[in-house]
């Protein structure tokens, strides 16, 4: 097996942290600069049509990358490349087409959609926009799945990178062009930038793919034809693996589009005027929820890597490997996630203020603030149950989260006194409610056990990091510059929570020299 270019789980986890973090700050422009040329309203149209973007979505790529990234990684250990080309192109074949059949039926029922179950025929502009994406996202889904099998992170760091600053030009530039002609052609503007963008990273996964192909040995070649026999086995793998994680994703999906739907509907009932609510609903989904998952580059990434690296485990029947690749999951997750937490709860009224000149929802993120570690876990121990031929506890998990959640949004939203924080409630109660079942369930399956006693330990840091940043916002004598009494705020507090965590030992030098690169700071005595 040619492992030239094969990544550690932690080397991998840190090439994707890395692509992950420049993503989310790259990313996180547009977001500040959109709803300056387009405004909340505009926002509010553009996050209206994404979640039936993401049902589509769901239907035909589900848990196709991750039943790629799971075959391939087990055909890598039986060194058996040929079967990882043949996973690799019955998935692009299913995948494509479910794209071209899904996008052209979107694009001819986009008129009675944006009519009849959106509540904004604005939207319907934005809907045909990013009907040629469920194509390219559909394709691009494959190829990260197979190179993560491979365990080589590269191609898929590289190509979000790219992706994003494509994206990031594209959006701004698309939407000012377009928004002349009404503020429903610069959402518009913005979902044809997003498309660009997407086009652009499936260009460079292809030429990464180009590139691993030349090193590939004649004898390797797999370009004759497959006999069927052979197709219809791996298809069945393929399904086998894709249908409960599918299930499992649409329910995510289908919840996040009737949430759309359902708290537009409330807001209408609480005595909301159209555009009052659609600006609400976008303030909370287009700035305040990106906001709160900005420190989930990290999570984003463990889960990822874990995929291969708990495949690899699982087939070598390692428990111990499982644990302890669980175990550093869950504690890098609350660690690393904590202090933004406890920023985004403290000074959750400057930095609305500075990134969105928009201190009114502020509210909204203080209330979520404190909730962002269970959704910070939450997607490792999901991946975790369907790496581990459990997705279907995964999708009850999930079915009754979503079901909660959005009971609570129709009785909470449409209560005047509730309002658009009846939503946000419902979102908090639901990370709550799944986290808790996830965990339930990857306990009974692995005999696992949490480490409650590191759990204390970051509640503690963050009471302590809160106490300091608090203290020193307040008392700093910079008041006329709210940027630099912010980011001094932000630097003491993240001091005190760094000299915190090594003092109670949830971090060690030891684990620091671990690291690659970093690791050569920190030389064992």
């Amino acid at each position: 097996m040619n492992k030239r270019h094969k990544q550690t789980f932690i080397q991998g986890t840190l090439i994707l942290l890395a692509a992950g973090v420049i993503n989310r700050i790259l990313g996180f422009i547009p977001r500040i600069a959109l709803p300056r040329i387009i405004g909340a309203e505009g926002v509010g149209i553009y996050q209206l049509g994404y979640p039936f973007f993401l049902v589509i979505m769901t239907l035909i790529t589900g848990g196709i990358p991750l039943a790629v990234s799971k075959l391939v990684s087990e055909a890598e250990i039986a060194n058996n490349p040929q079967a990882s080309r043949r996973i690799l192109r019955i998935s692009l074949g299913l995948t494509f087409a479910l794209g071209i059949i899904f996008m052209l039926l979107s694009i001819w029922f986009a008129p009675w959609v944006t009519q009849n179950i959106l509540t904004d025929p604005r939207v319907y502009h934005t809907f045909v926009s990013m009907s040629p994406m469920l194509v390219i996202v559909a394709v691009s889904s494959v190829f990260r799945g197979y190179f993560q099998g491979k365990q080589n992170m590269i191609p898929s760091a590289v190509s979000s990178i790219v992706e994003t600053l494509v994206r990031m030009v594209c959006v701004l530039s698309f939407s000012f062009l377009l928004l002349p002609k009404g503020i429903e052609f610069g959402a518009a503007g913005a979902m044809l930038g997003v498309m660009a963008g997407e086009f652009i990273g499936l260009i460079i996964l292809l030429f990464h793919y180009h590139a691993e192909d030349k090193d590939v040995t004649h004898s390797n070649d797999v370009t004759d034809e497959l006999p069927i026999h052979l197709k219809v086995g791996v298809l069945r793998r393929l399904l086998k693996i894709t249908i409960p994680v599918t299930a499992g994703k649409l329910v995510g999906s289908f919840s996040y589009l009737f949430e759309s739907i359902i708290t537009a509907q409330s807001l209408a009932i609480a005595g909301l005027a159209t555009s009052v609510a659609t600006a609400q609903y976008g303030a909370l989904q287009g700035m305040v929820i990106p906001l709160l998952l900005l420190p989930g580059a990290l999570t984003t990434s463990l889960a990822v890597s874990l995929v291969p690296s708990l495949s690899e485990a699982a087939a070598r029947n390692e428990q111990a490997t499982i644990h302890r690749r669980l175990n550093q999951t869950i504690n890098l997750a609350l660690v690393t996630g904590a202090p933004f937490s406890v920023i985004m709860f403290v000074l959750s009224v400057p930095l609305c203020l500075l990134l969105y000149n928009n201190q009114n929802i502020a509210g909204m993120l203080q209330l979520m603030a404190p909730f962002a570690l269970f959704v910070y876990i939450q997607g490792p121990l999901q991946v975790a149950l369907q790496v581990l031929d459990r997705p279907g506890k995964a999708l009850r998990n999930t079915l009754i989260g979503a079901a909660i959640k959005l009971f609570l949004i129709w009785y909470l939203s449409s209560q005047p006194q509730y309002g658009i924080y009846g939503a946000v409630i419902a979102i908090i109660v639901n990370s709550i409610i799944v986290t808790l079942m996830h965990g339930f369930s990857v306990t009974r399956l692995l005999s696992f056990r949490f480490k409650l006693l590191n759990i204390l330990k970051v509640c503690v840091a963050m009471i302590l990091m809160a106490a300091g940043t608090h203290l020193a916002y307040t008392q700093l004598p910079f008041h006329q510059h709210t940027w630099l009494q912010f980011l001094i705020s932000c630097i003491i507090g993240m001091v005190i929570y760094m000299i915190i965590i090594f003092r109670i030992k949830l971090v060690s030098i030891r684990d620091l020299e671990k690291l690659p690169i970093i690791g050569q700071w920190f030389p064992s005595s």
